[in-house]
């Protein structure tokens, strides 16, 4: 019978913890060693980068705003009249003489009121022959009385010479030749006064009169010829020469529209203008007169700036840019359009391309190439002055340095890349 060795047990018992404790030791010896090591950086395709180089020279400060091409010449048709739409003869995008009739109105009301000035003008030429006539009538009567009278002073004189002569012979009392010389008097006075009546009348009271019937028929062919227009106005005319656009709220037939509403808006396509929306923190340097460039996708023309909007909406500020190079083809009002305004020049600086998320006058972090292009690091640079597409560099980054322009939000955890 064999009997176990206690101390064979205890052997196996020591060498089973040796080796758990010498496993221990291993795995918090590794594990220490691990977490002393950087954690490998995150690759990404070099060909999916936006990457620039910092260069030395001159940095053209530019704004950039997108809009559309507006005509100078703009002229809104107004319904001069209320009436209804019978007709719509022209439709957008159609050529216009001052002549042509766009819509057609009705107003029967504005009808009846022209047939009754009508009628009134009428009556009222009547009646201005009808004062003629009576006033030549009466100044004929007046010429005729005032001849009458004087033929009475001139028997009166007549007799008043008899008179004399018979006085002096003594035919006659002298009581008899004073009643002769006072009728002569009195006729005289009276002829005087007829005379001064007849002129009154001739060159004050009759004018006057002519003058008022005058006015009167003045003022009914002046409400004859207001009905009139207001009729002819129910055939709304363009009035310019040019081309028809649309308007925000179309006519349509069979309509009601009220005096004053806009009917018609008629541009003049040789003549455009550039109207850009541009971010109201940019707009802050552009100021009339400065040289422009307005992209149309088939053709650039050069222009100036010549009004800046006052008032900001939605964030942005509304330039107008004159055209004065030759329209490219296929240019028209409302065309979209991408127009870039020359700010400054700045001589001999450092700048780069403009990154993603870089802004004016701003410290940024953003990744630098670094190893012969296999690695970039995260890098604090020191921006100055913006453009459209460059940015000019402070501090940070030297000349022919190389860096990465795209988004790199999503690795704001990292300050170093891999780049494969």
């Amino acid at each position: 019978m064999d009997i176990p060795r206690k101390t064979s047990k205890r052997l196996k018992f020591l060498r089973r913890s040796l080796f758990v404790i010498v496993g221990l030791v291993v795995i918090g010896g590794v594990s220490i060693f691990l977490s002393g090591l950087e954690p490998a950086a995150p690759g990404v395709e070099r060909e999916t980068l936006l990457l620039d180089t910092v260069e030395r020279g001159d940095m053209v400060l530019e704004v950039r705003g997108v809009g559309k091409l507006m005509s100078e010449d703009r002229l809104i048709v107004p319904a001069a009249v209320a009436g209804r739409v019978s007709r719509i003869l022209v439709e957008p995008g159609a050529p216009v003489e001052p002549n042509t009739v766009i819509i057609e109105l009705t107003n029967p009301d504005l009808q009846l009121a022209w047939l009754e000035a009508q009628s009134n003008l009428t009556s009222a030429e009547a009646g201005l022959r009808a004062e003629e006539a009576r006033l030549q009538d009466q100044l004929l009567s007046m010429e005729a009385n005032l001849a009458q009278r004087k033929a009475d002073v001139n028997d009166a004189r007549l007799r008043a010479d008899v008179d004399k002569q018979q006085f002096e012979d003594g035919l006659i009392s002298d009581l008899q030749m004073t009643l002769t010389r006072s009728r002569v008097e009195q006729l005289e006075m009276l002829l005087e006064i007829q005379q001064r009546q007849f002129k009154v009348t001739k060159e004050q009271i009759q004018p006057a009169l002519r003058d008022a019937a005058r006015t009167t028929v003045s003022q009914a062919r002046s409400r004859y010829n207001l009905r009139k227009n207001e009729v002819e106005s129910l055939s709304v005319r363009a009035g310019v020469k040019g081309i028809l656009a649309p308007i925000q709220q179309q006519v349509e037939h069979g309509q009601q529209v009220s005096q004053g509403q806009i009917l018609a808006r008629i541009t003049n396509p040789t003549k455009l203008k550039a109207e850009l929306q541009v971010p109201q923190g940019q707009a802050r340097d552009i100021l009339i007169g400065l040289p422009a460039e307005i992209d149309t996708y088939n053709g650039v023309v050069a222009g100036e700036v010549s009004r800046i909007e006052p008032t900001v909406m939605e964030g942005n500020v509304t330039v107008d840019v004159r055209l004065k190079g030759a329209l490219p083809k296929g240019a028209r009002p409302d065309l979209s359009v991408v127009g870039t305004i020359q700010i400054d020049r700045l001589n001999d600086i450092l700048y780069v391309g403009r990154p993603v998320m870089a802004a004016a006058e701003s410290r940024t972090e953003l990744f630098k190439v670094v190893e012969n292009g296999r690695f970039a690091v995260r890098t604090p640079v020191q921006f100055g002055r913006t453009s459209v597409s460059t940015i000019e560099v402070f501090e940070g980054l030297a000349l022919g340095d190389e860096i990465i322009l795209s988004d790199v939000s999503q690795w704001d955890t990292v300050d170093r890349i891999r780049l494969k």
